[in-house]
């Protein structure tokens, strides 16, 4: 049912309502309601009065019999009682009448003012008496509450999917802590290198203690390596290096002279694999820029 529909049924059924920001309808307390099966009687021309106030707030009674009639929650229901009020503010606000039916027609006047006509005559009244909508409302085809099963089916669905891919993503970033902090464990924060006289790469920490150095001559373990970055910037070079080993690569970096460091993914597969791991990895990682050295 619309919401013009249900907001006449609570006028007729209350004798009063309030439109925010227009003003108050009430029923005069001389008009005595015919009886439904009484459909010829017409509304006496000022049986419907209206108090203008741009003031006017919500009313509560409103929303309520709105959000009993149509099993919305009641900021939903006030979010469509204001929804159909702008729309009569738009009208009014460019001239046009804003009719209500079974009520009457707001205008706005020279002065800013808005004037009702009365346009209702108790036949339409009675086309949204309580009666007709406690009829409505049992028809299973156009039953309300069929249409809030239907809904509430939909809000489960929707939470199931929210609380499933919430885990999802908690799953993940506990995987996520875990590995980076097994990984901060075993490496330590690196600053400038040092070459020793046996031409060895040596990586201090913070406090001063030295890794174990890597030899250039060590090769013993695999068949080729992958060369992916030779720089002779020292701190890129081991940043490198950290950043790899904190994703499972293997990588170790050597000097092949005495400007230039090298990192490399040493492989323990078989000569004619090269051209193919050289060329999966530049695909994935390392843009082409890979090239491979035996040992």
């Amino acid at each position: 049912m619309k919401i013009e529909q249900l907001l006449v049924q609570h006028f007729y059924n209350c004798r009063k309502v309030t439109l925010q920001g227009m003003g108050t309808f009430s029923i005069s307390p001389d008009f005595v309601m015919p009886k439904e099966n009484n459909r010829d009687i017409v509304i006496p021309e000022h049986a419907i009065l209206f108090e203008n106030n741009a003031r006017a707030i919500e009313d509560d009674a409103l929303i309520n019999f709105i959000t009993q009639q149509t099993r919305k929650i009641k900021p939903l229901a006030s979010g469509d009682l204001d929804s159909y009020l702008a729309l009569g503010k738009q009208f009014l606000n460019i001239g046009k009448p804003f009719t209500i039916e079974g009520i009457g027609i707001l205008l706005k006047n020279q002065q800013g003012d808005l004037e009702f006509t009365k346009g209702v005559s108790f036949q339409s009244k009675i086309e949204f008496s309580p009666a007709a909508l406690k009829e409505k409302t049992e028809n299973p085809e156009i039953s309300f509450a069929s249409e809030s099963k239907s809904v509430r089916s939909n809000k489960k669905w929707i939470l199931i999917a929210i609380l499933t891919l919430v885990l999802i993503l908690t799953s993940i970033g506990y995987w996520y802590i875990l590995i980076r902090k097994s990984n901060s464990n075993s490496l330590a924060v690196a600053t400038p290198l040092n070459i020793d006289s046996a031409n060895n790469i040596v990586v201090k920490t913070d406090s001063g203690n030295l890794l174990q150095p890597q030899k250039e001559t060590i090769t013993d373990g695999y068949t080729f390596k992958l060369v992916f970055m030779v720089t002779t910037d020292s701190f890129a070079a081991v940043a490198k290096m950290k950043t790899l080993i904190a994703r499972n690569h293997t990588v170790i970096m050597y000097k092949d002279d005495s400007l230039k460091y090298k990192l490399a993914e040493p492989f323990t597969l078989p000569f004619s694999d090269t051209s193919r791991i050289k060329d999966s990895l530049n695909n994935y990682y390392y843009k082409g820029k890979a090239f491979i050295e035996l040992k």
